[in-house]
């Protein structure tokens, strides 16, 4: 399985319509690729907490189209990153999208833990209640969203709800870059999967990003590591590894707590 992350850089000085137009030529550039991933919240910067509100849009509004066009032109499977979605009601969620080869909407997760601590996106967006599994023909996707990286229970949920392959699109900034990878490794080597963890480049609201996206697979090994740039990172695995890890070294199955049915 061929896998392209996007990291992409998040220009103050580009339009948000101009920055869709641009990601789209990339996605069509991964053609060949079984899987592409952007970063979250690329359309505006993670930091970007005033433009949340002016940029936010329906599910499937202007990010969808312009993403699903691109995923269907190149053929391949488009984690879209998360944009700011405003529901019915006029709440805000930091929400991830997920299209097929064809540009239909796959799956939707709004993110469960929002960072902030009482400010930021903690108040600006509303918190998601559901875990989220796709399934690819040789692999299935559980979606979390940068600050869940923290939370390992999220993740052991959804590994009960069958992902093999663990997709982190996030906005990680610089200065905390030795916790991305740190726990990138950990998620990997605790669930027996592969993590695919995308970030950005460049500078929200004054904030430097990490970069650095990382493949790791289910030993905690790095199969691959961007650098601080924008850049494409692609890697070939073999999801059936998932399997042999877990098969091989079974300590899944030594769990004794949260064994409690995961919220679907």
């Amino acid at each position: 399985m061929r896998a392209s992350l996007i990291q992409i850089a998040v220009d103050e000085g580009e339009s948000v319509e101009s920055r869709r137009r641009r990601v789209a030529a990339l996605v069509r550039e991964q053609a060949g690729a079984d899987l592409v991933v952007l970063p979250e919240l690329w359309t505006t910067g993670a930091f970007a907490f005033e433009e949340f509100g002016r940029e936010a849009e329906p599910l499937e509004g202007p990010t969808y189209e312009t993403m699903a066009k691109a995923a269907s032109d190149a053929g391949v499977w488009l984690h879209a990153g998360s944009i700011p979605e405003r529901d019915s009601e006029g709440i805000l969620y930091n929400t991830s999208l997920v299209l097929t080869p064809s540009g239909d909407l796959a799956a939707a997760y709004r993110k469960i833990h929002r960072f902030g601590f009482d400010k930021g996106e903690a108040v600006l967006m509303g918190a998601g209640r559901d875990l989220v599994t796709v399934r690819l023909p040789d692999t299935t996707l559980g979606l979390a969203t940068c600050y869940d990286l923290r939370f390992p229970e999220l993740f052991r949920g959804l590994v009960d709800a069958g992902a093999q392959t663990l997709v982190v699109p996030a906005g990680w900034p610089e200065r905390r870059r030795a916790h991305w990878t740190l726990l990138a490794r950990a998620r990997a080597v605790e669930d027996q999967a592969f993590v695919l963890a995308c970030s950005t480049a460049g500078t929200h609201a004054g904030v430097p990003q990490a970069g650095h996206s990382i493949v790791v697979d289910p030993w905690g090994e790095v199969l691959a590591e961007a650098g601080h740039d924008e850049e494409v990172l692609t890697v070939d695995f073999d999801p059936a590894e998932v399997a042999t890890t877990r098969d091989r070294f079974p300590a899944l199955k030594d769990r004794v707590l949260g064994l409690e049915p995961p919220r679907r």
